[in-house]
């Protein structure tokens, strides 16, 4: 048996997907841009896709432009708004448990001459409201924060943060890095006060190379990337039409019954955490076992004392059972967890913590055998390293 839980790295494709993606690259395969019928046809996949999408956002077609995925469309973000905004003023304010892709283009921004502050969280993962204000300041241009946290799944007031933010500075813009928060979470941007918003395909059931950026209208934003000026210009480039349909249907079926899916997935992780604790110094991390859903439905961290998480990855693997060591992409970050360091994780089990992590296709099954797989390998390797 196998029991893959490591769907914050990334998930299968719904059938349904799968289809429509082979119906395109087989038959529907014209470039969007001809004019020809093909060209058509091809354009109004990616037409539908866009209206989906909008359907669950609430919000106008000419808000959405499709990317390549979740870490275009945060440098899309970041660096568009940072610098066509300059002119207001270069600081930028994050926290210290954004994914790299938050990170690095900020990096980039900060040796183009902005000030980035970066903003410390609270042992649940969760940015306080009076630290982001005290960080606000008449030349802040740009707020960028996560939804939902990659690593242990702790979420962040987005309405609280971006209501006091506006208050104190109403030309501020704002940025939520959803790629975790969009399908687990029914989100409406002009409701949060969202000026810009990032999604990935992969995280919910839709082809890898997939996403898209939200972008409220008259936001003032620069294109990253020109050329044929397709997608009114702000992203060139011919459109991946099979992905683009991809993640349209993906969003269909996520948001399909979507109370009923997230519930059974809060069950699963409640069903895990409780038999997860009964093991010998084992923690779980930025959750309140009191109430649960304050966390992400899908995400788990786990220490495990003393023994490696790495040693125990590569054990747990063996059996059959694939989980993560953190964010899939800090795996070209060797290292240690910044997020885990944030909420004040011990030192000595920061290379000690797991990520197991849901979909609407885990089973209660494939929970039972990774807990059983964690209870037989754990105490031999623990035997081994006291060696």
């Amino acid at each position: 048996m196998e029991a893959y839980l490591d769907n914050a790295a990334t998930t299968s494709v719904f059938p349904e997907v799968r289809d429509i993606m082979n119906t395109l690259m087989e038959e529907d395969f014209g470039n969007p841009s001809s004019k020809h019928t093909k060209g058509m046809i091809a354009e109004k996949y990616i037409n539908d896709a866009r209206d989906i999408i909008c359907s669950q956002l609430k919000c106008d077609a000419r808000e959405i432009v499709f990317t390549s995925g979740g870490t275009e469309s945060n440098n899309m973000a970041l660096i568009g708004a940072a610098t066509a905004n300059m002119r207001a003023g270069k600081h930028i304010i994050t926290t210290r448990i954004e994914h790299p892709s938050v990170h690095e283009p900020l990096a980039y921004l900060e040796e183009l001459g902005f000030e980035v502050t970066y903003l410390p969280v609270n042992e649940k993962g969760q940015l306080e409201v009076d630290v982001l204000l005290n960080a606000i300041r008449e030349d802040t241009i740009l707020i960028s924060v996560m939804y939902v946290n990659n690593e242990v799944g702790s979420v962040l007031d987005v309405k609280a943060l971006c209501d006091a933010a506006k208050k104190k500075n109403p030309s501020v813009l704002f940025h939520v890095d959803a790629i975790q928060g969009y399908g687990k979470y029914k989100i409406v941007p002009k409701k949060l006060g969202i000026d810009l918003m990032s999604v990935s395909g992969h995280k919910i059931h839709g082809p890898k190379g997939s996403g898209f950026i939200y972008i409220k209208n008259r936001t003032k934003i620069r294109p990253i990337i020109f050329g044929g000026g397709q997608q009114k210009g702000m992203r060139s480039g011919t459109e991946n039409v099979p992905a683009i349909a991809g993640l349209g249907k993906a969003s269909e079926i996520i948001y399909t019954a979507h109370s009923e899916k997230i519930e059974r997935l809060y069950e699963l992780k409640k069903y895990f955490i409780d038999n997860i604790n009964k093991i010998e110094d084992v923690t779980v991390n930025a959750v309140d076992t009191e109430d649960i859903k304050a966390s992400a439905p899908h995400i788990v961290s786990v220490s495990f004392g003393n023994i490696r998480s790495e040693v125990m990855l590569h054990a747990l693997a063996e059996k059959g059972v694939f989980v993560s060591s953190g964010s899939a992409c800090s795996s070209n970050h060797p290292e240690l967890s910044g997020t885990l360091k944030a909420i004040g994780v011990k030192n000595e089990l920061l290379d000690s913590t797991l990520r197991f992590s849901f979909s609407v296709n885990t089973t209660k099954e494939e929970i039972d055998y990774a807990l059983a797989q964690v209870k037989e390998v754990l105490p031999a390797l623990r035997k081994f390293v006291r060696k």
